[in-house]
């Protein structure tokens, strides 16, 4: 264990180092710390800390800096999430309420992540596996043609077109919207197969193969998107850091690009918790060099998709993991009031 003094000087390396970019010696930390202690004592601080593998000394620099394990002590020990400000949050909040639909709020959300983080911002659509009916609406278009329109607990709106096998009245198709509705609203989207399968028996034998068709064309819709989609946006950012990775930052480019790279990263989804994986914790070669700190987000305490950021370590984790937090709580308020 280390001692409440080299806590400290780590914690005051990470800072400097994050801040400066520069690689830090004892001298400026006893300078710009209140650490009580010598630069003598500092100095031998840091020879243990680098003994244990926290900081080390690129090429021939004086100066020292964190190595993931040393980030991963800061994280876990030594940082506390950083608030938002008042004006933050409200600018957050207006920005996010002025989206129109689902793919609004998810294109905005990335937008605000990438420049509030000034990194690289990964949104996942709410996953429809996870999702519940809110409702079904069925509307007549032609004697023997319905649209059938539906609507997620988190936002999302899908339609289908259906061509009758022969015209259904309205008075059917109120019945069919009705009973429908009964059976599926508030239900998982697994749910639905089982819970509509005898819904045909409860109408007359000549409109039996209209309500099976308005049932298949659901289920179909069902199926189709539950398909895990991501968003991604401010990869110029990382073009700031390029002294941050060690050679180029394409092979960081390149990760980026694979969605099932970027499914792992963010984690299940329906685990709520913050994550920060730091450096050699991600397992894609890629992705050695940066950090990822993730979140779930949705409504009503359930996490429905994650959303996070991806950037060098040298990283401000305390601002990054305040930020990402944040959004993700007004994006999970959105949906349960959409």
């Amino acid at each position: 264990m280390l001692s409440e003094r080299r806590l400290e000087v780590l914690r005051a390396i990470v800072q400097d180092y994050v801040g400066t970019e520069e690689p830090v010696g004892s001298k400026a930390l006893t300078e710009r710390h209140n650490l009580g202690v010598s630069p003598a004592t500092v100095r031998n601080d840091m020879a243990a800390l680098e003994d244990e593998g926290y900081i080390a000394q690129p090429h021939t620099s004086a100066g020292r800096i964190p190595t993931d394990k040393g980030y991963r002590l800061f994280v876990d020990k030594l940082a506390a999430v950083k608030p938002m400000t008042p004006p933050e949050r409200r600018a957050i909040q207006n920005f996010l309420e002025g989206a129109v639909d689902l793919d609004d709020v998810v294109a905005r959300t990335v937008r605000l992540l990438a420049q509030l983080t000034r990194q690289v911002a990964v949104v996942q659509y709410p996953s429809l596996t996870r999702s519940t009916v809110r409702h079904v609406e069925l509307l007549a278009m032609a004697p023997a043609r319905v649209m059938l329109v539906l609507i997620t607990d988190t936002g999302r709106v899908e339609q289908r077109m259906i061509d009758c096998p022969a015209p259904f009245g309205e008075t059917s198709l109120a019945d069919l919207r009705a009973r429908l509705n009964s059976h599926v609203t508030g239900r998982r989207f697994a749910d639905v197969p089982q819970l509509v399968q005898d819904l045909p028996e409860a109408f007359e034998p000549e409109d039996r193969g209209t309500v099976s068709t308005v049932l298949s064309t659901l289920l179909e819709t069902l199926v189709e998107e539950t398909e895990e989609r991501l968003i991604i946006g401010g990869t110029a950012n990382l073009t700031r850091f390029g002294h941050d990775f060690p050679l180029t930052i394409r092979p960081v480019l390149e990760a980026l690009e694979e969605q099932v790279v970027l499914l792992k990263l963010l984690g299940e989804a329906k685990d709520p918790a913050m994550r920060v994986r730091i450096g050699h914790e991600n397992a894609h070669e890629g992705l050695n060099s940066t950090s990822v700190v993730s979140v779930g987000y949705g409504s009503g305490g359930e996490a429905v998709a994650k959303l996070g950021v991806v950037g060098p370590t040298r990283m401000d984790y305390p601002g990054t993991m305040g930020a990402v937090r944040a959004v993700a709580r007004y994006v999970g308020q959105i949906l349960a009031e959409s």
